[in-house]
């Protein structure tokens, strides 16, 4: 099963120990690793909400802004129990690498409530995140701080989110202020492709790794963890490559098939049963302690941070761990895989497909644009083609793992930014 409460501190552990081992590589100035190990800015907001039954609840919100050297904060919301002020730290240090490693103008945040969206109607989730984003106020703006979607969230959460904000804004300047947020519906400003955008991301980096060995995906087996919006969206363009999903994970259960699971069949019994693949009749339900190893090729944890640890990654079988989650190896596992000649694609390269994807929503909105989805997939597909061969490079270069050849990019071109600048005053 998903493992949802192992120790709250370790992401922020684990993305500390992999900048300080970075800083050390490529010998960072030290005034330049003050400014990045700290964050901007840590928003707490608490806010009432009345629910259906007329009592009022008050929920806790969190944002976090780790920096802004490249551009303004860049990163998701999410609705989940383990949301807290560490995790927000973590995953807003590693948006600022992701947007800095994909040569994005942003910088990294994140944040969400601290909630299982299970619990709450439409009408009480509605209302929740129309108040939560009345509550963050002038800490988001399409110039300073634009959320996008996360775990437990989507675009009718973030149309909610662009409404409420532009309501806040004079009449006359409301249109300029589409861009508050990426991932909206289409019909509401929203890029055509966005859904689809991480999960692509996962399946191109992939695909480009397997083609580097000289193979092709065709008959490569996957398992996947998470059949979210990500977990779903790579697996199906990995099927339509040839490759076969043989087992899938998320909180309720885990599934295997050695023929292979169908996506569209899996994707229509858990979309009205609130993304729960459990009950699924086409695979069997195996003990969710298995799922890890199980004999594969490709191992996709597509859920939540710190899956892979010490515990479990011995048993991995898989020789490509793509990772669509954020943060889902720590450092403990990390070492394992690499022992055993697994070969990582890390985060803030292989599900960097969904920033991308933002950026060009916002760059659309910011323009007054309208772009096609073959357009879209076509500009998606370049810019992470350049991003793969550019750590591809670093990795020969340095004679080094993908994580690490990353990193390395990643903080170097934030610190280029601070060496031109300069520090006010």
């Amino acid at each position: 099963m998903i493992a949802t409460k192992k120790n709250k501190q370790s992401m922020y552990d684990t993305v500390m120990k992999q900048f300080n081992k970075t800083a050390g590589i490529i010998d960072l100035n030290p005034n330049i690793k003050k400014i990045l190990e700290i964050t901007n800015n840590e928003i707490v907001v608490h806010f009432p909400v009345k629910m259906d039954n007329g009592k009022v609840e008050v929920f806790t919100g969190y944002r976090v802004q780790h920096n802004n050297a490249l551009g303004p904060y860049k990163g998701g919301l999410r609705y989940h129990p383990t949301v807290d002020v560490d995790a927000a730290k973590a995953l807003a240090m590693w948006m600022t690498w992701k947007t800095s490693l994909a040569g994005l103008p942003y910088g990294g945040a994140k944040g969400g409530i601290q909630l299982d969206p299970r619990d709450y109607s439409d009408a009480e989730l509605e209302r929740i995140t129309r108040r939560f984003t009345y509550a963050l106020g002038e800490n988001i703006g399409p110039e300073h701080d634009i959320p996008a979607p996360d775990v437990n969230t989507n675009a009718q959460t973030m149309a909610w989110i662009a409404d409420t904000y532009m309501s806040t804004i004079s009449t006359s300047e409301r249109s300029q202020n589409q861009h508050v947020v990426t991932g909206k519906p289409v019909g509401s400003g929203g890029l055509e492709g966005r859904d689809r955008a991480t999960g692509f991301g996962v399946y191109l980096t992939t695909k480009e790794l397997v083609k580097s060995r000289g193979e092709s995906l065709k008959d490569k087996t996957f398992i996947v963890q998470g059949f979210g919006n990500v977990g779903y969206w790579a697996s199906k363009f990995l099927i339509a490559d040839g490759a076969k999903m043989i087992a899938v994970q998320d909180a309720h259960a885990t599934l295997f098939d050695e023929d292979g699971i169908s996506v569209d069949k899996l994707f229509e019994h858990s979309s009205p049963r609130k993304g729960s693949i459990k009950g699924f009749e086409d695979a069997r339900e195996i003990e969710p302690a298995n799922f890890f190893g199980l004999e594969c090729d490709i191992l996709i944890p597509a859920a939540l941070g710190n899956q892979i640890t010490g515990d479990n990654a011995y048993k991995i079988q898989a020789s490509i761990v793509a990772e669509g989650a954020n943060g889902p190896t720590n450092e403990e596992g990390e070492a394992i895989l690499l022992e055993k000649g697994i070969t990582i694609i890390p985060d803030i390269l292989c599900n960097s497909g969904g920033v991308i994807g933002s950026y060009f929503e916002w760059l659309q909105n910011r323009n007054g644009e309208l772009w096609e989805l073959e357009e879209v997939m076509q500009k998606l597909e370049k810019k992470l083609l350049q991003v793969f061969k550019k750590v591809e490079r670093a990795v020969e270069e340095r004679d080094t793992d993908w994580r690490t050849a990353a990193y390395i990019l990643a903080i170097s071109r934030i610190e280029t930014a601070y060496n031109q600048r300069g520090i006010f005053p």
